[in-house]
């Protein structure tokens, strides 16, 4: 279950309900889809075929279709990242940096955890969503965020996009970001 730090007073959220109406006053859409669907083989495999992705998103195509219908996304894929990546820490690095896009930044995680660091209102300043499998969110577009893995660096994810050609980062300079 996701749980939300914030990062200027170090208070932690959690419990469902109480993440998911933290989120929502951010703008931000929390969902939590059932991760025991998922065939126990996939649970902890983050190295996978295409045959295992298509895998993947058939178990949760009805969560899928049901979240594109109500948000507008045309398209989908598969995420898995590793130690066993190429080149992880250079993708990592790439991704650790403050961004927003034109379209909603959408993650459902199937497996492992990974973190979104986001602008929150001027009272709340930045937090961490700490997201493990069965969790659902988007991040509207053009608010400040960034994605990256946690202590375990694993993580698989189904991202819905509404451009077909996927969503491009476009860098957000704000002084009062600190990376801890």
């Amino acid at each position: 279950m996701a749980e939300i730090r914030i990062r200027n007073t170090n208070e932690r959220i959690t419990g469902e309900d109480n993440v998911r109406s933290f989120l929502e006053n951010q703008e931000v859409l929390y969902e939590h889809w059932n991760p025991g669907k998922l065939a126990p083989e996939l649970q902890e495999k983050f190295v996978l075929s295409d045959e295992e992705k298509q895998q993947i998103l058939q178990t949760f195509d009805s969560e899928i279709r049901d979240l594109a219908s109500r948000r507008g996304y045309k398209t989908w894929d598969i995420v898995a990242l590793s130690d066993a990546t190429p080149n992880l820490n250079e993708l990592l690095k790439k991704f650790e940096q403050v961004h927003t896009h034109t379209e909603d930044e959408v993650r459902a995680i199937t497996a492992g955890k990974g973190i979104f660091i986001i602008k929150g209102t001027e009272d709340v300043g930045y937090f961490d969503v700490e997201l493990e499998a069965g969790d659902v969110i988007s991040v509207p577009e053009n608010k400040a965020h960034f994605f990256t893995l946690m202590e375990n660096r694993k993580i698989v994810a189904v991202r819905l996009f509404i451009e077909t050609e996927g969503w491009i980062a476009h860098p957000y300079d704000d002084p009062s970001f600190q990376k801890a």
